[in-house]
């Protein structure tokens, strides 16, 4: 009968990808609410699909608890590039690390799953360490170039320290005022750092 036409195959992947998308934001936003182990018919009812469009594309609950966790670190991580064109150095990086407190917030829904020990999460943290990393390593080096910030941290410690400051509870405000404080501490010492 032959391949479709090259139209119509084009067609098919892109509604694929629309649904793909719908069910990564429904799933994104009910892992909030109902965690993880939330009905899938909760998350197909939302991205407006079937039980079948699911499963064809999430065949294991893993696949798409994966495929949200990289959406998430896509999203921030490409912020770092925005804010970096939008913004003075110091303020693109204060913006980020905001940023990235909420995305820290946002992923303690899926802290349990991540770290239970199931193999298809073990990809994940060097995901996150390889498109974090990077995007970070921009941002202090502009800022500490304009004399703003010291020279002397490295992305993956300040990532880490942002990650333990965060409780992750109803109330982000305690989390923000910690990351403050720490932004105010990378400030320490830039003056006698820059040529």
């Amino acid at each position: 009968m032959g391949a479709p036409p090259p139209e119509r195959t084009r067609r098919v992947r892109a509604d694929a990808q629309r649904s793909i998308d719908a069910l990564v934001a429904a799933a994104r936003e009910v892992f909030l609410t109902s965690g993880v182990d939330a009905p899938v018919r909760e998350i197909t009812g939302r991205a407006g699909v079937g039980l079948a469009t699911f499963y064809r594309h999430f065949p294991e609950r893993s696949d798409l608890v994966s495929a949200v966790f990289r959406h998430e670190v896509d999203a921030c991580a490409a912020e770092a590039a925005v804010l970096a064109a939008e913004c003075e150095p110091f303020e693109a990086l204060t913006r980020w690390l905001h940023r990235f407190t909420g995305f820290v917030g946002t992923k303690r829904g899926l802290a349990a799953a991540l770290h239970s020990g199931n193999p298809a999460f073990e990809p994940l943290p060097a995901y996150f360490q390889e498109r974090f990393e990077p995007a970070l390593r921009t941002l202090l080096d502009a800022a500490a170039g304009a004399g703003r910030v010291r020279g002397d941290v490295a992305p993956m410690e300040l990532l880490h320290a942002v990650s333990r400051l965060c409780t992750g509870g109803e109330d982000r405000t305690a989390d923000e005022r910690m990351v403050a404080l720490l932004i105010d501490g990378l400030r320490y010492g830039a003056e006698r750092q820059r040529p």
